[in-house]
């Protein structure tokens, strides 16, 4: 798709939030699915971003860092402008549950730039979850408040106390869970080892557990098998393909 660029933001330093329009992307959609997006004639690879959310079935927006000379050119794009998109892609969260609206809590746990995927599954389940987010320092905290008003309630933590809890976000689920709170399901989406925790957390409390992977890709659509992940019976899955979203108990981590 040819999708034109209609707002640009700054959310802090090195991190911006886009706006395109596609009315062919934002109606089909589902949470946890990512767009590829080319990033100038001079880098080859395309770049998956996760897509944070969509406006009024017509508007896509996604938020992404600057890491490397793919994302320094797409930063450089202006409103006005056109980017060439694939999406939406891969497989998302499974929102559905035995209950219409399941007893327990639901909670969304993100770390860093993994929490924007978590924000259209906010909107999209059948009750308001519990939001959990953890950064490294006051500086890198962003959407607490988008957040705040599309949950039940938001619990922050910070590697140095500077917002919300010292510690590690994983340990407000490890709390919840030891204070007899009854969570239902996990969604989580964040660096490795706190979603390798939050798995193993809900395997041994019988909680179900949705994890999004990121790994690096090449087509993006599973053709060139770039972005494989293993799993606990010894396949190996395609990220682009079968995920980005995968059962957390069914995830080798070691692989």
């Amino acid at each position: 798709m040819i999708c034109e660029l209609v707002s640009k933001s700054l959310l802090r330093s090195g991190l911006f939030d886009y706006m395109v329009d596609c009315k062919e992307i934002a109606e089909s959609a589902k949470p946890g699915q990512f767009i590829h997006v080319l990033c100038g004639a001079d880098t080859f690879l395309r770049r998956p971003i996760s897509i944070c959310d969509t406006v009024q079935n017509r508007f896509v927006r996604f938020i992404f860092e600057v890491r490397g000379k793919g994302t320094h050119n797409l930063a450089n794009a202006k409103a006005g402008e056109t980017l060439d998109i694939l999406g939406p892609l891969g497989n998302g969260f499974n929102v559905s549950f035995k209950n219409d609206i399941p007893d327990g809590d639901i909670v969304l746990l993100g770390g860093g730039i993994g929490v924007f995927p978590l924000l259209k599954l906010a909107k999209s389940l059948p009750k308001k979850p519990v939001v959990m987010l953890g950064f490294r320092d006051e500086a890198t905290a962003v959407m607490t408040d988008e957040f705040a008003s599309v949950s039940d309630s938001v619990f922050v933590a910070s590697d140095d106390g500077s917002v919300g809890c010292k510690g590690f976000v994983t340990d407000i689920l490890k709390s919840r869970i030891a204070a007899g709170n009854k969570i239902d399901r996990v969604y989580t989406c964040g660096p490795k080892p706190m979603m390798r925790i939050a798995a193993e957390l809900c395997e041994e409390n019988g909680i179900g557990c949705f994890i999004s992977m990121e790994e690096r890709m090449g087509c993006g659509v599973g053709a060139c098998v770039t972005c494989t992940c293993t799993m606990k019976d010894g396949s190996r899955r395609r990220v682009c393909k079968e995920g980005p979203v995968f059962n957390g108990a069914e995830v080798d981590f070691d692989g």
